[in-house]
């Protein structure tokens, strides 16, 4: 991992190959290391970086109040500082909706968006029931005692985790922080940015697991619907963590997608 200093932090990152640049943005209760299989298997054709974003993995620990524009702007930092702009950027869960704010507030640092089992934050994609349950369910979470804290959320596989990757799940799990997780999804739960979906003018990839039970695929369709042109690519027999799940399928995917949208 290598760190630079963005608005004030200390961003850590895991950059690999050559090519036109791929920038992975991990969900809640994760770090970069839940792309190792993208990094791997992309690094072939592309420059692909995985950050870690403020409050996980190796970057420091953001200030109080810190909001969903405070992180697009660290994002944003971060592809500038490497000069990767316009990159394709892609976020899955709590990191599309990063991603879909950093293309609100810095679209030219955006060629395509790829974006993973995600929601136009919760409030913009979920039933108002739905999103109190949730926030209900991270109160009681963090209440527990430390012993008992567990930040694995239900349903992020269709079936049991791919065993080749329990191991490292574990590790990201045990590394969570329990504040920066409360940020994370109490921002997510009041962002709504079904606004900026009708103004999204790059091209937009959809993928979705099937089976994803946290961010249903009725919303990947009604994103489908409101981002002009965007193609969905849904993985059968797929949870939520697609990347990790199918990791195959999902490379695929995004290969092709990022070969015909790289200038030549």
């Amino acid at each position: 991992m290598t760190v630079i200093r963005a608005n004030g932090l200390e961003i850590a990152y895991e950059r690999l190959g050559e090519g036109p640049p791929v920038v992975f943005v991990h969900g809640a209760a994760e770090d970069a290391r839940v792309w190792q299989p993208q990094l791997a298997g992309l690094a072939d054709e592309f420059t692909v970086v995985a950050w870690d974003e403020p409050g996980a993995g190796r970057s420091s620990d953001p200030p109080e109040g810190f909001g969903l524009a405070d992180h697009a702007d660290c994002l944003a930092a971060l592809i500038e500082a490497l000069a990767l702009g316009p990159a394709h950027v892609a976020g899955l869960s709590w990191g599309g909706t990063i991603v879909l704010e950093l293309y609100r507030r810095h679209p030219g640092l955006v060629a395509t968006l790829i974006l993973v089992d995600t929601y136009a934050g919760w409030k913009g994609s979920l039933p108002r029931e739905e999103v109190q349950a949730r926030v209900a369910g991270v109160r009681r979470m963090l209440a527990s005692p430390a012993e008992q804290f567990d930040p694995t959320l239900p349903g992020l596989f269709a079936g049991d985790p791919p065993a080749e990757f329990v191991p490292l799940l574990e590790q990201i799990a045990g590394d969570v922080r329990p504040r920066s997780l409360e940020m994370q999804l109490l921002v997510m739960a009041e962002a709504d940015q079904r606004d900026l979906l009708p103004r999204i003018h790059v091209p937009t990839l959809l993928i979705w697991g099937e089976l994803d039970v946290r961010s249903p695929l009725s919303v990947a369709r009604r994103l489908e619907q409101a981002i002009p042109d965007a193609e969905l690519v849904v993985i059968p027999d797929c949870g939520h963590v697609s990347n990790l799940e199918r990791p195959e399928r999902f490379n695929e995917a995004v290969r092709e997608f990022c070969r015909g949208h790289t200038r030549g």
